[in-house]
């Protein structure tokens, strides 16, 4: 998992089928010390995070794995808000 914050909403005019109804957010990974950690990433949204919202995300397999129904092709899928760290 890692930290990134909600930037901004993708909209999609096609999708792909298991995609239907999805919220893609567009995200900014983050490091340790909460500093931008490489480029900007459009993530599916299970959690109903908001812009400007920490949040925890996957990627690769367990991306997939995080939706409904399993192995849709995403790349990214947010899957908790943090409300604090330490």
């Amino acid at each position: 998992m890692q930290l990134a914050k909600v930037k901004g909403t993708v909209v999609a005019t096609t999708i792909t089928e298991g995609l239907e109804g999805v919220k893609l957010l567009l995200i900014q990974p983050l490091n340790h010390a909460l500093e931008k950690a490489g480029g900007t990433v459009v993530a599916c949204d299970t959690v109903m995070a908001g812009v400007g919202d920490l949040v925890f995300f996957v990627k690769s397999r367990e991306a997939a794995l995080a939706l409904d129904p399993w192995f849709v092709p995403v790349d990214a899928t947010i899957v908790g808000i943090v409300d604090s760290v330490g």
